[in-house]
């Protein structure tokens, strides 16, 4: 008799903030047309199979006749005029405060997708109306969630973004990942910096933050290739790169991304490169580890030679993958 296997669920899609607000808004509005009081509409962002901080978040719309019907975030900002109707940033969406977003500079964080759909709702149901009405996109909490996210280091302040392109969070994916990478250097490049600081990890962040602004230090995880793809984009004069010895191995050796499951670093080129430029003899048997090799070339004492050995060949794979962008590798020790 067959053994019967298990079919894996397949990955749970969901839809961005921006498709919960344009939800919200439309129904908000329709309760208002039909009133003519103020009217207040909810929903939950649907929960799906990324790793995205608003998963479940409450996202709110207001629309009324009266300003002071709505609750705002407090930092002064300007209304997006759509038609009749001004739309403001709620208490939880953030306010843009520096240059660099698709939000312009004073107005609410929400992207110019959503806000498309929005308007369009807007000009659909009121093609007649010209009555004087205010509305805003509020997230319950959106203050405590954005402190998960980077929105105040890019100067969105009081609260999430209200974001979407597709429509449609992909699960498990990069994207966001990848967005938030273009949108910090983004914001380092509106500001005036013309060399990306690219850090991978903790101890890398926090000795980036002790030497340089921390507006043009940008986390990347894994991302070494994509992220210095941006940085080309974006027309950077020069990149740092701020690793640990193995990660910078692994980039040496023309890893574009550095996790585990994009590749190993091959330990017999690493030793022969060791032998014929640092003449050292390494027991890779002993240890499969960068960290392994380097306590026995401090034995040799060979381990400064080493990592000049690594950073300068780092720097010359990202040179060959991005020859206009001048980059420089600070290993930590």
């Amino acid at each position: 008799m067959p053994t019967k296997t298990a079919l894996k669920a397949p990955l749970k899609k969901g839809y961005t903030t921006g498709v919960h607000a344009s939800f919200a808004f439309q129904s908000a509005l329709n309760c208002f047309l039909v009133t003519g009081l103020k009217s207040v509409s909810k929903t939950n962002k649907m929960d799906n199979d990324d790793l995205d901080v608003t998963k479940g978040a409450e996202i709110v719309v207001t629309i009324s006749d009266k300003l002071e019907d709505l609750e705002l975030n407090p930092l002064e900002h300007s209304p997006y005029e759509i038609g009749s109707l001004k739309l403001y940033a709620g208490l939880g969406v953030g306010v843009v405060t520096k240059d660099g977003l698709r939000p312009p500079k004073g107005f609410p964080a929400i992207n110019p997708t959503p806000l498309k759909a929005i308007s369009d709702i807007y000009a659909n149901f009121c093609r007649d109306e010209d009555i004087p009405t205010y509305g805003s996109i509020s997230v319950t909490n959106g203050e405590e969630i954005a402190k998960q996210t980077a929105n105040a280091k890019v100067g969105v302040l009081g609260g999430i973004s209200i974001l979407g392109t597709t429509g449609f969070v992909k699960p498990i994916s990069s994207d966001a990942y990848m967005d938030s990478i273009r949108t910090e250097l983004g914001v380092a490049k509106a500001n005036g910096y013309d060399e990306a600081v690219l850090t991978l990890g903790n101890s890398s962040f926090a000795y980036a933050k002790e030497h340089y602004d921390e507006m043009e230090i940008v986390e990347i995880g894994n991302f070494v290739y994509d992220a210095l793809a941006i940085v080309g984009e974006l027309e950077f004069q020069s990149a740092i790169f701020v690793c640990g010895i193995g990660k910078a191995t692994k980039v040496m050796q023309g890893h574009k991304n550095t996790h585990n499951r994009f590749g190993q670093i091959d330990f017999e080129i690493l030793k022969e490169q060791i032998s014929t430029e640092l003449q050292a003899d390494v027991d890779i048997e002993s240890t499969k580890t960068v960290k392994g090799l380097t306590i026995q070339l401090k034995n040799m004492d060979k381990l400064e030679p080493f990592y000049s050995m690594i950073s300068k060949k780092t720097d010359e794979q990202l040179g060959s993958w991005f020859s206009a962008i001048e980059s420089r590798t600070i290993i930590l020790k």
